[in-house]
């Protein structure tokens, strides 16, 4: 959906802060995009590996890369979920089986996964950088032009569920970014108003 993208900057390229007000229009209007309604399409193997590159560029305290990704699509994201239902069915868990209809239904699903590395950097600040690689993989993407969400659920946090997905001891998932077309477009939501969640410090 999205046009042939510019290179990406190589190292050391000087990279001027300009206004970009056609970015704040889409702020204005962003919508997370109700799982349910995803369909085919969904980005392509192309569009996959320019919404994971611009993902890498989000702040990154030393330089660590604390995250990676991975694809879910086709069989592969139909035998994820597939054991997971097992998990679900063994455990008599029917509540924990209807939540996997929202990774069942959208044709692609990113998972980010927080891999924090040891390092001087604390470990928070690399689970932040994590969360603001799935801001900006959401983002992304609707900027394509597809719809997304980002979710976790219960699967993000229980043990086997982590271990299907093939995580080591120290990561976590971050959430799961799912990708498609939307069948019906999202409504606006109510929102926060700003000024009962700012203050200015005064001493």
């Amino acid at each position: 959906m999205s046009d042939t993208p510019p290179p990406s900057p190589e190292f050391g390229t000087p990279l001027p802060v300009e206004a970009a007000p056609e970015v704040l229009a889409f702020l204005r209007r962003r919508r997370s995009t109700s799982a349910v309604t995803l369909a085919e399409p969904a980005p392509t193997p192309a569009e996959i590996a320019e919404l994971i590159q611009l993902a890498t560029r989000v702040p990154d305290h030393g330089k660590l890369a604390p995250w990676r990704f991975v694809v879910l699509e086709g069989a592969g994201k139909a035998e994820f979920a597939g054991r997971l239902g097992q998990l679900a069915q063994a455990r008599g868990d029917a509540a924990a089986a209807a939540k996997l209809v929202k990774l069942k239904t959208p044709p692609l699903a990113i998972a980010v996964i927080a891999a924090p590395r040891a390092a001087a950097i604390p470990e928070w600040e690399q689970l932040l950088s994590a969360g603001a690689a799935c801001t900006t993989l959401t983002y992304a993407a609707l900027a394509m032009g597809y719809g997304a969400n980002w979710i976790t659920d219960w699967y993000a946090y229980d043990s086997e569920a982590c271990a299907v997905l093939g995580l080591q001891s120290n990561e976590k998932v971050a959430g799961f970014i799912l990708l498609g077309t939307p069948r019906e477009p999202p409504l606006e939501r109510e929102r926060p108003d700003p000024a009962q969640l700012t203050s200015r410090w005064g001493g």
